[in-house]
């Protein structure tokens, strides 16, 4: 499978490859380079309870919703059209 670096070094790993790697969103990886070559990608093992991830959805979950604003007044508010 082949994927493009970004300007900042950035890749954005397959999903057969995260799958198969255990890697979900707010996971932290590993990344090491292989003496004759290439690097290697690993996900490290989650060692204090639920990822950050998992953390920060929990937390979204517990705020109240806005009741007072359409969903045309939220996209609005946020793309910062008046």
């Amino acid at each position: 499978m082949a994927t493009t670096v970004t300007v900042k070094g950035q890749v954005t790993l397959p999903k057969a490859v995260r799958q198969a790697a255990g890697i979900r969103p707010g996971d932290r990886v590993t990344v090491r380079v292989r003496p004759e070559g290439g690097v290697i990608v690993e996900a490290l093992a989650d060692r204090d309870g639920p990822s950050a991830y998992l953390q920060s959805l929990e937390a979204m979950s517990r705020r109240k919703p806005i009741r007072t604003m359409t969903t045309e007044e939220v996209m609005a508010m946020t793309r910062g059209e008046d």
